[in-house]
């Protein structure tokens, strides 16, 4: 059933208009007709089935809609700090952690990062991330869009994060331990990811400094985008929705 992400309020009931994007979205790209069924959500949790009673111009109109909650929401909060890599590297990254269920995302402007972002351009890549995660939602079933937050210099971060009670772990190739000797989060687990070229020495140690805990995934070194996705399902699998 295609799904389109409508920013709240959602209807309960009776009619409603698609808003422009889903509209030309429904009737344009998926060419969808009267009669099929769709389903709309809000971001926020929420979520309602109808059927489209009419298409004209640009204007998509749902009937007969009734609610359609679903918790797809894993019982496991993550916060992914995601170096920033290249454009179609940070938004693949971004697509398939909201499809494992991140809760958050945080991009980090590390000394290796690849990409750099003025305040300008740091606007727009948020905007189009946020598309990015819409989009996830859409498809893999998400009624809960993750939160993204705008780029932030890691020791910056760093200083944020240090007296938080999270469960945090860095991913490091000189990494002391793995994921499954360690404690099950009690609150949220933060997963710190490096760029294309790793942390530098200062970044690491600052981090461990800040109660991060260095964290080898294999005996393999893995591209950041590799590292994220692969450190975000071992969560899932230890202590979140794929036990």
């Amino acid at each position: 059933m295609p799904r389109f992400y409508c920013p709240s309020p959602l209807p309960t009931g009776g009619s409603f208009d698609l808003p422009p994007d889903a509209a030309h979205h429904a009737a344009r790209v998926l060419r969808l007709r009267e009669g099929d069924h769709v389903e709309m959500f809000d971001g926020l949790g929420n979520a309602c089935r109808g059927v489209i009673a009419e298409l004209g111009g640009k204007r998509v109109t749902v009937g007969g809609i009734t609610a359609s909650n679903v918790d797809r929401e894993s019982p496991l909060r993550v916060l992914l700090a995601q170096a920033l890599s290249s454009s179609e590297k940070m938004d693949w990254v971004i697509q398939k952690a909201t499809e494992l269920g991140v809760t958050e995302i945080q991009p980090l402007d590390t000394e290796r990062s690849v990409a750099r972002l003025t305040a300008e351009r740091a606007a727009k890549r948020l905007d189009h991330w946020q598309q990015v995660a819409i989009s996830a939602c859409e498809q893999c079933g998400r009624n809960v869009l993750p939160q993204i937050h705008a780029p932030l210099d890691i020791m910056v971060w760093l200083q944020q994060m240090r007296d938080a009670p999270d469960s945090k772990f860095i991913l490091l190739p000189e990494g002391a331990a793995a994921l499954h000797a360690r404690q099950k989060p009690q609150d949220r687990a933060v997963l710190l990811v490096g760029a294309e070229g790793g942390f530098t020495p200062a970044e690491s140690q600052s981090a461990l400094h800040c109660g991060f805990a260095a964290i080898r995934m294999g005996a393999r070194v893995l591209r950041t985008e590799t590292a994220a996705i692969a450190g975000l399902a071992a969560l899932q699998t230890l202590w979140g929705d794929f036990q």
